[in-house]
């Protein structure tokens, strides 16, 4: 039996409030201001636990870092956009729909991902 910490606790409430896929680095900055003294190591070893627990899903962008989100969010189908400027990456609930018929002929569409690019709220506010 996996056993709750104070560390687990804050790194699962950051991720649980963020609204958004967060990198290891991301969590330990917001989860650090709960626990001093939280270390790296320690955020990957409770991400590792609480993906096997099922709580977490690992988001992967191509070219990138994994972000994590609560299996919550990641039990609905939806999309992701990355910041070209931050990084950050958000939630899209948009779906374009049925993209069966951008595949070869013969080919079946079992699932698909789509990534948007561009500029977040706060950073095209800020040019």
């Amino acid at each position: 039996m996996e056993r709750t910490t104070r560390q687990k606790t804050a790194i699962l409430t950051v991720i649980e409030s963020a609204r958004r896929p967060l990198s290891p680095q991301e969590i330990l900055e917001a989860a650090g201001l709960q626990v001093a003294q939280l270390g790296i190591a320690t955020v990957y070893r409770n991400l590792k636990s609480l993906t096997q627990e099922g709580r977490l899903q690992i988001v992967t962008l191509p070219g990138e870092s994994p972000r994590y989100e609560p299996i919550t969010v990641a039990s609905h189908h939806h999309h992701h956009f990355q910041c070209l400027h931050c990084q950050r990456v958000f939630d899209v609930h948009d779906c374009p729909g049925d993209l069966k018929k951008m595949a070869p002929q013969g080919f079946v569409v079992e699932r698909h991902e789509l990534t948007l690019y561009g500029a977040c709220a706060d950073c095209n506010a800020a040019t």
